[in-house]
């Protein structure tokens, strides 16, 4: 599918039947999951290659940020599905030639359909590829501004809903269903996190590699904008070191804890195997069948060894007791 947008009609067309042509004022084309077809078509039109799938998922640097043709190629990591369940992190092609901006993905980021809100709304704002597309990659920064926010927030919520509980009702935290639902969360937040901060490293080499080159230098207003966005990206990247530290933390604590929870449970067993020990042992002697043995013949024989075993089971439970080892 395409997703075309020209200064003339100020609008976002989408097209599903296959390549169209491209009008002189088509400054921005959006190649969603283009097909075989698509990309033949509009290569031949645009006069450019247009990098496949395989080609985008290449992490050499040479093949990310190039020159070729009097075109600018640049290929930068950007997350998707980053709410309800598992984060996707994928490569999308930006290529900026002849004033033009033409976008290749395979994933479908909130920031792009973010962006093509705004664009609808300011149609006058945008009136080269070049200003599209520092636009756009300022609308993914900030998106992945909010995310990180967002995470921010989850991480505070989830700390407090372990620590806090612990504090105030600490037997009504349950290691095995309450710090496993918490494991499984904190992973979902660090491979969020992970992904994020890798977007924003290769983010950062897509705007320093487009602030020197020749359509940017000349326009003040868009390197300037650049360069702030350049400045964001480099404090979202330590934002981002941040949270992952916390994550990390709030991990090692919610194993910390398990361990603890596990021990406790180990204490008791340990705890009512040493208390149910002396009773076993008394149990023993006076089951053995001896020919020489007193207490078998006394009258109250049985009855004392049920007082044995009964006193030398509670003589440990109270030691343990006061010994605050049973807590």
């Amino acid at each position: 599918m395409a997703r075309i947008y020209s200064t003339r009609t100020a609008n976002i067309l989408e097209v599903d039947t296959g390549p169209v042509l491209l009008e002189d004022d088509v400054i921005w084309l959006d190649l969603l999951h283009p097909t075989m077809e698509e990309e033949a078509g509009y290569e031949a039109q645009l006069s450019i290659d247009l990098p496949l799938r395989e080609e985008l998922k290449s992490i050499e640097p040479s093949s990310r940020l190039y020159r070729d043709n009097g075109a600018l190629y640049m290929t930068a990591t950007v997350v998707s599905k980053t709410t309800g369940g598992l984060s996707e992190a994928s490569a999308i092609g930006f290529i900026l030639h002849d004033n033009r901006l033409v976008t290749i993905r395979y994933s479908e980021p909130k920031a792009f359909d973010i962006f093509g809100s705004y664009i609808m709304r300011h149609p006058h704002d945008f009136q080269s590829g070049a200003s599209i597309l520092a636009a756009l990659l300022e609308a993914i920064v900030d998106r992945a501004a909010e995310v990180m926010e967002n995470v921010s927030l989850e991480i505070d919520a989830l700390s407090n809903d372990i620590f806090a509980a612990r504090t105030d009702k600490p037997q009504n935290m349950a290691a095995g269903e309450k710090l496993g639902e918490a494991l499984k969360s904190i992973a979902l937040h660090q491979n969020l996190m992970a992904k994020i901060r890798d977007s924003l490293v290769s983010l950062g080499r897509v705007v320093r590699f487009l602030c020197l080159s020749e359509a940017i230098m000349k326009n003040k207003a868009l390197d300037e904008q650049l360069r702030s966005v350049d400045r964001d990206i480099a404090s979202l990247t330590d934002q981002a070191s941040f949270i992952g530290n916390n994550i990390t933390f709030l991990l090692d604590a919610s194993l910390g804890l398990i361990n603890i929870e596990q021990n406790a449970i180990i204490k008791i067993f340990s705890v009512a195997a040493v208390a149910f020990l002396p009773p076993t042992l008394v149990a023993s002697i006076y089951g053995m069948n001896f020919e020489h043995m007193p207490e078998l013949h006394l009258k109250y024989g049985y009855a004392f060894a049920l007082a044995a075993m009964l006193a030398s089971a509670l003589i440990p439970f109270i030691y343990f007791k006061r010994k605050r080892w049973l807590q």
